[in-house]
């Protein structure tokens, strides 16, 4: 069971113009809406790999609506606790020649009562799934939520025995680090900004690798850009695997490639890093194209497997519509 935890999820609105002018009228010649947050994300690619996701979030008003539809049309099963505010709607306005600016809402603050549903049916969906769940906490937290949200949630979901993975930044993924999850995902300005020291050589990262565990993540990655990946598992962090060739695409999809390693291994499925493999048009029709050309192959490597033995799936880079925390 693959549960994906969304605290701040979204309705990512894209916008395409010939060129965007600030201060001035500007003609829009297509509007496309999808699912957005990076929780829906990650059940967007579970979905495409050939999982059963489950989604889970606060919705509200008109864009909650078309959240939920959406979601529905790309088979994901989603349980909504209903918000008195509308979901956020995050725009990605793209120009014809490719640039692509991004405007993201904070999101509005769901009441106590309504965090209290929230929380009330994460635990009943952790108890129901317990040994068996991998649970996916990702993305940032809406304004005015407790920064200890995240925390709080791992610790009721490693209760039930669930797997625990953690893609957050700030305060709130120091809070949660403490509760021990099973995998977080950082990338190096987040590090940097947790850590208090910039991560600049390859050294740095396989160093803020081994803070990371020693705060409390049973296992962790620190994503480096166009530098590639490092990961590492267990307290001594003697073997920091490195990936290498991967490139930026428009968001950071790399939690979902250890959150699917054991659905990739068993479809065998590559994904590659070209612009031309998958489109987000297929990728959320829950198809992926065939024809890998141009692609460059990175292996990544985990140990996700249920009897923790080191697995490696042929991964990289896939692209996805807008990104947004």
């Amino acid at each position: 069971m693959f549960l994906c935890v969304s605290p701040n999820p979204a309705i990512d609105k894209r916008l395409t113009v010939p060129a965007l002018v600030r201060g001035q009228v500007n003609r829009v010649h297509a509007v496309q809406g999808f699912p957005g947050g990076k929780s829906a994300h990650v059940a967007m690619v579970l979905g495409t790999l050939g999982g059963s996701p489950r989604w889970i979030g606060p919705c509200g008003g008109v864009s909650g609506r078309e959240l939920l539809a959406g979601l529905s049309a790309l088979g994901i099963q989603a349980t909504a606790c209903t918000t008195h505010q509308p979901t956020r709607t995050n725009l990605e306005i793209v120009e014809d020649d490719g640039t692509v600016t991004e405007i993201l809402e904070p999101g509005s603050t769901p009441s106590l009562a309504e965090w209290h549903e929230f929380d009330s049916t994460c635990r009943s969906l952790f108890a129901e799934g317990s040994e068996n769940a991998s649970v996916i906490f990702s993305g940032s937290l809406p304004a005015g939520a407790a920064p200890r949200l995240y925390a709080d949630l791992v610790t009721k979901a490693r209760e039930f025995g669930c797997k625990t993975f953690l893609d957050t930044s700030g305060e709130p993924l120091r809070l949660a680090l403490a509760e021990k999850p099973y995998f977080v995902k950082p990338n190096r300005e987040e590090a940097a900004q947790l850590l208090g020291k910039p991560v600049s050589a390859l050294s740095d990262g396989v160093g803020a690798l081994r803070q990371l565990l020693s705060l409390g993540a049973e296992s962790a990655a620190l994503s480096l850009g166009s530098e590639g990946l490092l990961f590492c598992a267990g307290a001594g962090c003697t073997n920091a695997l490195r990936s290498r060739g991967a490139t930026r695409a428009s968001f950071d999809s790399r939690l979902r490639r250890f959150g699917t390693g054991r659905i990739c291994l068993r479809h065998r499925v590559s994904i590659c890093t070209s612009r031309n493999a998958t489109t987000g048009s297929s990728l959320r029709s829950g198809k992926l194209h065939s024809g890998f050309s141009g692609c460059r192959q990175t292996r990544e490597y985990s140990r996700l497997s249920a009897t923790n033995l080191r697995a490696h799936a042929r991964l990289s880079r896939l692209q996805m519509g807008p990104w947004n925390d």
